[in-house]
């Protein structure tokens, strides 16, 4: 299998250097990414979550609410689009065959029904509860209106007997390898995932939106700018699981780091590490750094 990289619409959140850590004052927007990975897999591309879509660049305040339009200001620009991306690379909608989400929050699920013929996986409880519609968060976070693909929504229950690296997991997800597995993660919504997947070196695992920045993962002092940290109990559906989660993933990065990469997908510094180049650049540029091949953009980059 071969794994790029995407970052498919940056957000551009109010409190700048208070959000991202990074931004050089506090009254400019910051810069968040929205990491997607695309795999190549002999049952076609696989894609991990979408980013915003087409329609969400071209017709926002028909999708997405106001609120988040407001606190977030994506950066619209549609080549940073999943789908422009996978065009870039030289391949065509239809062959994204199978789309696997971390959640349904909309800045995690707008290009859905820009992949018409991909099966869409996902937690039954994320499904269920997103559906529900039951709180004025919710119906700001869920978008119905980017769903019309829910007739080829596939879910699975969590609880099995699986097991990887001590957290539960679903295994063979239906039609995809068994190198890609989803690993329940709740906390920031109920039915929140983790998506690991197998590379001929080591593990990875996209853990969405279970934390938000890099130095959270740290193994004895871990923080987080004051503006995440309020955005994550703002946004958090269950306090209890998403703390305890991110100890689990504290300690799983630091027992096992050897054994995998482990990153979230907002936090621009794992973003840029995983991809070698900025986050601003689609992909298809010289020099991204593709996990299984030999191709590394700089001998400085850990190569994987």
């Amino acid at each position: 299998m071969r794994i790029h990289h995407l970052n498919c619409i940056s957000s551009c959140p109010l409190g700048g250097r208070l959000m991202d850590g990074r931004t050089p004052t506090v009254l400019e927007r910051g810069e968040l990414c929205c990491h997607c990975l695309l795999i190549e897999t002999e049952q076609g591309l696989v894609l991990v979550d979408t980013g915003f879509g087409l329609e969400d660049v071209r017709h926002p305040r028909d999708r997405l609410s106001a609120f988040f339009l407001a606190l977030l200001s994506p950066d619209f620009r549609e080549e940073m689009t999943a789908v422009r991306q996978i065009r870039k690379l030289g391949f065509k909608p239809t062959d994204v065959r199978h789309i696997v989400l971390t959640h349904l929050d909309f800045d995690h699920a707008g290009g859905l029904d820009d992949f018409p013929h991909a099966t869409i996986h996902m937690m039954q409880q994320e499904r269920d509860h997103a559906m529900a519609q039951k709180t004025w968060l919710d119906r700001q976070r869920f978008r119905p209106q980017q769903w019309s693909s829910w007739n080829r929504w596939r879910v699975y229950r969590s609880g099995g007997t699986d097991r990887w690296f001590g957290f539960d997991c679903v295994r063979e997800l239906a039609g995809l390898p068994p190198e890609i597995l989803l690993v329940p993660l709740p906390g920031h919504t109920y039915g929140h995932a983790g998506i690991a997947v197998r590379t001929s070196e080591r593990w990875l695992l996209q853990a969405g939106d279970a934390y938000f920045y890099h130095q959270e993962m740290h193994a004895t002092n871990p923080w987080c700018t004051p503006g995440l940290r309020f955005y994550q109990t703002m946004m958090e559906k269950d306090r209890d699981a998403r703390l305890a989660n991110q100890e689990r993933l504290r300690y799983l990065r630091h027992a096992h780091g050897g054994e995998l990469e482990l990153f979230c997908s907002h936090d621009p510094v794992e973003y840029e590490r995983a991809r070698g180049q900025s986050m601003h650049v689609p992909v298809g540029a010289h020099g991204d750094h593709v996990h299984g091949t030999q191709r590394y953009p700089d001998a400085g980059l850990h190569a994987h």
